[in-house]
Formats: C-alpha cells, sequence, structure tokens
C-alpha cells in the first residue's frame, strides 16, 4: 500500500529520480526516500532541523542559529548535545553504512555549524531553482514555449507550503515563507507568459495552490484571476475576485488593489468581447429560481451566495489532484449543516465522492464516531478483497467488533493511535487516487478528543485529491479546549479557508419567508420577522411557519405569535398538540440520540413496531421527527437543536427511568454490533441508583476497553475513572481493581508512562494485597518503582526497590522473586554498582530462563522475561562481557515472537 516515489522534475534523464539512492521533498510536508523506500525523519524536532538545513542547502547554519530555530525562546541545558545527537542519526538514517565518526556525503560539519550538500536530482528545491532559472534563460533568448515547459516543470513540483506542517517559530517561519515566495513569484511570472501563449491551462493548478497558500497576496489572486479568464472560466475568475474582496475588507479593512482590480477589469472585457452584451456583474440579478434540493434535504438555499462561492473555489483543487481544508462556523440554526448539503450536492454532480460524518451530542456517543462513519463508508467504496486488507489491519480497530489494546498484560504501545491516524490517512488516500474525495464532518463541537486530533491529523497531511469540510457552533456550547486547540492547528494549514456564517440580510429573510410559506409577505411582515429572528434562518422559518397558521400573513400576526425566542419555546409549542402517548414516545427518542432506530424506540416504550409508526405519526407531521436518510429502519430529529430542547424539558424524574429502559433495550438488541458498549455504559450511569452498581461498573469498564480499542484514550480515561468511582463507592474491590488495570494502562498511554498514574499504581497495589494478589500487588509496585526510576528520582526508587527485594526473599512465587532480583539489580546499576547488579540480574535471568513459555500461555513471565534478558545483556556489555552480551541479544531475538517488543 505504499506508494511509489514521484520523481523529481519529470521533464529530462537528469533530473529523474531513478538515478539517486536519496530523494527529499521539502517543496511541501518534508519527506525523503532511500532506494525508492520512503523513510520517517523521526522526532518532531529532528526532522525539523532536517526541513532548516534543506531549506538553506548549501549554506552552512550555525549551531546557535539552529538552536535558536528549534527551540525559540527556551532551550534546555542539553540543547548542543541533542542538535550533535540529531545530525548523526540523520547521517546513519541516510547512509546506514557510515561509520560513527565519519561524517557522511551529505549532512557536512562547517564551522561551528552544519550544511546540507544535495546531489543532481536530489532535493526538490534545488531542482526547481534550476528550472526556474532555465526559465528565465529560455525568455531571454525568446524561446518561449520551451520557457514555458520550464516553468510547469518547476511549478509542479509544489505540494504546499515549503515545510508544510512543521510548526515553526517566528523566526524559522520566515525561512519557509521566503521559499513561498519564490514560488509565487514564479507562478505569476508563468501565468504572464501562458496567457500570452494562449496556453492558460498549463499553470492553473499551481495557480489555484499558490492561492490557497496566500489568499491575501494579491499579485497571486490576480494572476489566477486573470489565468481563469483566459481560460474561458470568466464566472469562477469573478468570483474568486468577490471572495478575495470579501476577505481583504474583513481581515484588513482594504479594497482590492490595482493589480486585482486590472485583473476584474480584464476578466469583464474579456466578457465583453465574447458575449457582446454587458459584463455580468453589471447584469442586473434576475428573480432567483428554486434550487436544486442538497443531498439531505429538500429545502432550497437562499441568501448564501458568497458562502457557497468560497465553497467551490476550496474544493475545486480535489479536482486537479490538490488538497484543501475548510472550516464553517456559525450560531446554532444558521444554516451550516444545509450549506453543506448544497455543496456535497455540486461535488456529487461533479462525479467527486462525497462522505460524511456526523458528530452526535451525548456521552452515549461512542468514540470516535465520525470517523467510524468516514472510515466504514470509504471501505464500502473499496473492492471487497481490499476492504478485507484494510480491516484486518489498523483499521479493524476502528471499525472491526474485535481487537482489544488493553487485552494483554505487556505495556499497550503508545504509538497505537498514530498507526491508527496514519492508516486512516493512507484508506482516505486510496479512494481519493480514484476520483476526487470531499470529506464532510458536520457539527465538530461535540465531538471527542481523539476525533479533533485525526482531523487535525488528516488537515495537516491531505492526500491529493482530498478535500476536508469542518463545520462547528461557535457558540452554545463555547468550544472548549481540545477544539481550540484543533482550529488553532487548522490556522497552520497552508490554503486553510474558514468561512463564519453570519445572519441572513432583510432582502434574504424575505425570500425565505416567502417560499416557506408561499405567500409574498409585506415589507412590516419581513422586517418584524427580521428583528426577531435576528436572521437565523432556523428562527425565521419557525416565526413564519407559525405566523402563517394564525390566519392572514400580516405584520401584525408576525408579532403577535409568542415563538421563538428561545427553542425550547418551538418545542414547547409545537408538542403542545401532541396527545401523551406521542410526547412520551418523543422524549424516549431525545434520550436514545439524534438518530433513533425504531426496533430500539418500539422496544424501549414497549409497543409493537406498527403502534409505534401510528404514534410517530403527529411528531413526524409537526416536523420534530423524520425519516432517516436512506435509512427505512430509523428516524431522525429535523435539527439538533430540537432533540436538545426536548431532552432539557423531559423532567429528571422522567429521564432516569428511561435512561434504564435504554441501557435494557440495548442489551437486547444484536444489531448494533459492538458501539453499543458506550452507549449502554453512557445509560447506565445515566440511571444512577435506579441501576445495579456492578452492572454499571461492568459496563463502563467494556466502554472504556472499547474506547481505547479505537485509540479514543481521552473518552476511555473518562470511562474507567467513573467506573472506578462507582465500584468503589459500592465496595465491589474485584471490579474497582479491574478498571484501575485498564485506566494506568490508558493514563500510562496518555502520559508515556510517566508519573502521572502514581496514586492509581498505590491504590491498585492496596487492593490486590486486600484480595491476597500477590503477583497482581507485585506488578503494581514494579510500576511504581520504573515510574520514579525513569524520572532519576532516586531517593524514591530506591526505598521501593528494597521493598521488591525483601518481598521476593519470603515469596513463594518464582516470578514475585524475579521481579524482586530484576528491580534491585537496576537500581543497583542505576546507582554505578556495576558488580553488585551483574549479580542480582544474574540471579532473575536464571529464575526466569528455567522456565520458557509463550506469550499466549502467560504474558507477565513472557513479557518480564524479555525485558530482563535486554537488561542483563546490557549489564554484562557494561560488566565488560561484550560476547556475553551479543549471545544475550541472540537469545532475545529467538525467544520473542514479536518484533515490535524485541525492539523495545
Amino acid at each position: 500500500m505504499a506508494a511509489p516515489i514521484p520523481p523529481i522534475g519529470g521533464g529530462g534523464e537528469d533530473r529523474s529520480a531513478a538515478g539517486s539512492s536519496l530523494i527529499f521533498r521539502i517543496l511541501g510536508p518534508l519527506r525523503l526516500w532511500r532506494d525508492g523506500v520512503e523513510l520517517h525523519a523521526g522526532p518532531r524536532q529532528q526532522a525539523f532541523l532536517l526541513a532548516l538545513l534543506l531549506a538553506r542547502e548549501g549554506r552552512p547554519i550555525s549551531t546557535d542559529e539552529l538552536i535558536d530555530l528549534v527551540w525559540v525562546d527556551d532551550p534546555p541545558a542539553s540543547a548542543l548535545n541533542v542538535i550533535h545527537k540529531y545530525v548523526g542519526s540523520l547521517r546513519r538514517l541516510l547512509e546506514p553504512a557510515l561509520s560513527a565518526r565519519d561524517s557522511g556525503s551529505y549532512l557536512k560539519r562547517r564551522g561551528n555549524g552544519y550544511l546540507f550538500t544535495a546531489g543532481a536530482a536530489m532535493l526538490d528545491l534545488v531542482v526547481f531553482r534550476d528550472l526556474v532559472e532555465a526559465a528565465g534563460t529560455a525568455l531571454a533568448e525568446e524561446r518561449h514555449e520551451e520557457a514555458l515547459d520550464s516553468y510547469a516543470e518547476a511549478l509542479g513540483l509544489w505540494q504546499g507550503a515549503a515545510g508544510d506542517g512543521l510548526s515553526p517559530g517566528p523566526a524559522a517561519t520566515s525561512i519557509f515563507a521566503r521559499l513561498d515566495g519564490q514560488f509565487f513569484d514564479a507562478c505569476t511570472a508563468a501565468a504572464e507568459l501562458a496567457v500570452s501563449l494562449g496556453r492558460p491551462e498549463r499553470v492553473l493548478p499551481s495557480l489555484h495552490l499558490a492561492a490557497r497558500m496566500a489568499p491575501l497576496h494579491e499579485p497571486v489572486q490576480a494572476s489566477l484571476i486573470s489565468t481563469l479568464g483566459a481560460a474561458g472560466q470568466q464566472a469562477e475568475a469573478l468570483s474568486v475576485f468577490r471572495a478575495v474582496r470579501t476577505r481583504l475588507a474583513a481581515e484588513l479593512g482594504i479594497d482590492p488593489g490595482q493589480a486585482l482590480a486590472a485583473a476584474r477589469r480584464r476578466v469583464l472585457n474579456q466578457n465583453l468581447t465574447v458575449a457582446g452584451e454587458r459584463p455580468a456583474e453589471d447584469v442586473p440579478a434576475p428573480p432567483r429560481a428554486p434550487a436544486e434540493s442538497g443531498t439531505r434535504s429538500g429545502g432550497v438555499l437562499v441568501g448564501r451566495t458568497e458562502e457557497l462561492t468560497a465553497l467551490r473555489q476550496a474544493i475545486d483543487p480535489a479536482f486537479t489532484g490538490g488538497g484543501g481544508l475548510v472550516v464553517l462556523e456559525g450560531e446554532p440554526g444558521i444554516g451550516k449543516t444545509r450549506l453543506l448539503e448544497e455543496i456535497a450536492a455540486e461535488a456529487d454532480r461533479r462525479d467527486a465522492g462525497v462522505v460524511w460524518g456526523q458528530c452526535l451530542e451525548g456521552e452515549g456517543t461512542p468514540s470516535m464516531w465520525p470517523w467510524i462513519q468516514v472510515v466504514g463508508r470509504v471501505l464500502d467504496e473499496l473492492p471487497g478483497t481490499a476492504r478485507k486488507e484494510w480491516v484486518t489491519g489498523e483499521l479493524g480497530l476502528l471499525v472491526g467488533p474485535d481487537g482489544d489494546v488493553l487485552g494483554g498484560s505487556a505495556a499497550p504501545d503508545s504509538t497505537t493511535r498514530f498507526r491508527l491516524f496514519e492508516a486512516v490517512l493512507a484508506v482516505v488516500g486510496r479512494l481519493a487516487a480514484q476520483r476526487p474525495l470531499v470529506l464532510v464532518i458536520d457539527d465538530l463541537q461535540w465531538a471527542d478528543v481523539a476525533s479533533l486530533d485525526l482531523f487535525s491529523h488528516l488537515a495537516a497531511h491531505l492526500p491529493g485529491g482530498t478535500v476536508i469540510i469542518g463545520a462547528l457552533r461557535d457558540r452554545a456550547p463555547v468550544p472548549g479546549s481540545a477544539l481550540t486547540r484543533m482550529l488553532a492547528a487548522a490556522t497552520r494549514v497552508p490554503g486553510h479557508c474558514r468561512i463564519r456564517m453570519g445572519p441572513l440580510g432583510l432582502a434574504d429573510v424575505a425570500e425565505l419567508v416567502r417560499r416557506e410559506t408561499g405567500r409574498d409577505p409585506g415589507s412590516g411582515v419581513v422586517h418584524s420577522i427580521y428583528t426577531r429572528t435576528a436572521g437565523n434562518a432556523f428562527y425565521v422559518r419557525e416565526l413564519a411557519r407559525l405566523s402563517a397558521d394564525s390566519g392572514v400573513l400580516t405584520e401584525d400576526a408576525a408579532s403577535r405569535v409568542g415563538v421563538p425566542s428561545t427553542v425550547r419555546d418551538v418545542v414547547r409549542d409545537r408538542m403542545s398538540g401532541l396527545d401523551d402517548g406521542a410526547r412520551d414516545l418523543l422524549q424516549i427518542a431525545a434520550l436514545i440520540g439524534r438518530d433513533v432506530e425504531l426496533s430500539l424506540l418500539a422496544d424501549v416504550a414497549d409497543l409493537d413496531i406498527q403502534t409505534c409508526l401510528d404514534r410517530l405519526g403527529p411528531v413526524e407531521a409537526l416536523g420534530l421527527l423524520e425519516p432517516a436518510p436512506g435509512d427505512p429502519f430509523s428516524f431522525r430529529f429535523s435539527h439538533d437543536l430540537i432533540r436538545e430542547a426536548v431532552t432539557e424539558a423531559t423532567p429528571a424524574g422522567r429521564a432516569i427511568p428511561l435512561h434504564l429502559r435504554v441501557a435494557d433495550a440495548l442489551e437486547r438488541t444484536d444489531a448494533f454490533g459492538d458501539h453499543v458498549a458506550e452507549r449502554v455504559a453512557h445509560h447506565l450511569w445515566s440511571a444512577g441508583p435506579l441501576a445495579d452498581p456492578g452492572r454499571t461498573a461492568a459496563a463502563l469498564v467494556r466502554a472504556g476497553r472499547r474506547a481505547a480499542t479505537k485509540s479514543a484514550f481521552e473518552a476511555a480515561e473518562r470511562q474507567l475513572r467513573l467506573a472506578v468511582r462507582v465500584a468503589r463507592t459500592a465496595n465491589l474491590a474485584d471490579l474497582e481493581l479491574s478498571a484501575l488495570t485498564q485506566l494506568i494502562a490508558v493514563v500510562g498511554m496518555l502520559t508515556m508512562y510517566g508519573t502521572s498514574a502514581l496514586e492509581l499504581l498505590e491504590r491498585a497495589e492496596h487492593l490486590a494485597r486486600s484480595l491476597d494478589r500477590e503477583l497482581d500487588a507485585t506488578v503494581f509496585l514494579y510500576s511504581r518503582w520504573a515510574a520514579h526510576a525513569q524520572a532519576l528520582e532516586s531517593d524514591r526508587s530506591r526505598p521501593l526497590a528494597r521493598r521488591l527485594l525483601e518481598q521476593g526473599e519470603v515469596s513463594c512465587d518464582p516470578l514475585v522473586r524475579a521481579y524482586g532480583l530484576q528491580t534491585w539489580g537496576l537500581q543497583r546499576f542505576s546507582d554505578g554498582y556495576m558488580g553488585e547488579a551483574f549479580r542480582y540480574l544474574s540471579e532473575a535471568s536464571r529464575i526466569l530462563m528455567a522456565r520458557v513459555t509463550r506469550r499466549e500461555e502467560d504474558p507477565v513471565w513472557y513479557d518480564l522475561r524479555l525485558l530482563m534478558i535486554g537488561m542483563f545483556a546490557e549489564a554484562t556489555a557494561m560488566h565488560g562481557d561484550v560476547d556475553g552480551a551479543r549471545a544475550l541479544l541472540d537469545r532475545l531475538e529467538a525467544v520473542g515472537d514479536d518484533p515490535f517488543m524485541v525492539t523495545v
């Protein structure tokens, strides 16, 4: 599934990647290959160091400057040593056969600094500059076609902003910005040449990329407008001009400059020449015709021309192999989802793949829910054999019913989340390689932390041909820290587009009222509705409908209607006409969620399906619930605001027993698969004292395991902490210990096994001893020792090591004894007593080697044996027996059946 290495500069043999064993790309995300295999540049700071050296190719950078660029304000005391270490690691990465003291061919020491020297066709930046220089030479000699060929080839090397995704500080930003400036200069020069030769299509993809990278760069935007006009795309050219003009006014408070104005005039003149009539912008707009229905709604989009134009421009790159990120925000009810439906429908008509992910409000929503939907739908587009291949890998943790990262007793792999995110990125890229792809993630304000992290990861590394659109409320609720962090990361994505949907204008309110009621409202009616709704589309529709229901649509009627000052008022008025049976059903549906399975609803209400459908009739007629698109077995709330209002209006005394009934029904239903675990846990927790605490705690533990399996570690931590709380309150020691064991693993994955879990470990050890589980207590005590030892807190680790040794000496369990010997040996090793350390580690090794077992037979013994062999090998080497250490490492490879564990 790895992508083949693309050649740098495909125009000639001398620039082919085939002849070079090393290939570097810095004109976009940092990437490198050796012998055709893509390599990972290492930790973030090491990769950043390499990017800086590539950006300054051929020029040395002093170590002082490197330290300032890498650490900005607060370099550690060891910064110089770290720089030397990174350089050494990079040299060995690029040239694995390099000896320890050899500087190699590429990363050279110069004075008190370093420089990178590239060979032929090795670095895209060097090839780009050579091609631009060749274009300039050809132009000077009036070889215009050759010049355009060189420009087109040079511009095609760019995949995004230089060093995309590296998050540089202010000083380093200017280094990469200068490279971007060279791209912009080449774009404008190439555009002028292409237009003069009648070949505008040669440079349009690169101009679109440059325009996304620099939305306020007037020469670039002017070149894009002129080139679109020359390509016969006058309407799109004028749309770009309007979008840039709006953005300049909104962000800088200025009008377009001379270059933009001149580009617009050229396009208008082309319109006059082609059509023989007035420029399109100057022709009075005809009356609006009904728009085609959206992908999930039959309504007509009103008053969103500018936003729709911006979205069209943002998704265009997907159709030319580019990518893009859009964040759409606005208040609840303003029309975000409806706008998304419209642009999704347009993308679908252009034969793009459109994949939706819906974030749902409520603690019962499964973690990673939007991505479970997205990945599931992407996989459905792939052939059966390919789908099976993907699901058996990392993606199976997300969309498959099996898989459990907390199932073993070894420390879970903290890179699980990264590998899952990369798998999602890869499968999205697989589909995008077949046709343009638009991913739509709605209601991001409800997303869990892991879902937001995956959104950020995907946005920063978008495959070609992919645009991702995220929509969120900018209030109610106020964005939390995770969402704020995601939005901040989005602003660093080159060419990102952020659209804020404001209120409808007076004329748009009039049009929406006309379409909603089928009547022409007078100016007084429109002004009354506009004043009371502040232009919120949801409120406009509700007030228009209720005003019309009162009889004649007049200003007096509009002013007398008592809604919708709040959404709760809307719902209350609609529900007032329902009988008790329909109202009860609506309240149950609201507790289930935005999407409501009909069979589940009937089960909770203790009704047969037909009776349930009959009672839903009046609810559907009032527009509160509607059939789910494409699913005859489900209903959904027409707007999440309505579901929230129904939930808030349901008395607690009624909601609590309903939560228990929903949990019971979910557990009776097999059709929901493994996703039901988190929903059941939520409803049992919400049922409070009505639910058996043992059942609630066990459900929360299952939910935590399921969330961790999907790498939603924050959600898993929340579930497991609740499980610990419930079990401890109910004096359920076994359940509390089970929850604590998994909580410790999750906290470890979130904190890289630091000291954050010390209190949890101490409590777990206490519980294990109270339950006579000596080995478990020993493992928890050992973990406490390891946390302090790794933090170099010898004054705290040494007493714990002594306790483990003393407990092992009186234990009948050989594994407990081995733990004590090993820990004390490692502690003495750390204290500098090599001889004593060697003796204790030798004894521990003898105990562990006496019993051969596979991991599935006894995972604790297996994992400790692997760790012991590795540590004993290190101690043996330090003790002077290098051959003995090598023999132990050979044995480690022989007995380990998991290459990753062996490497660790």
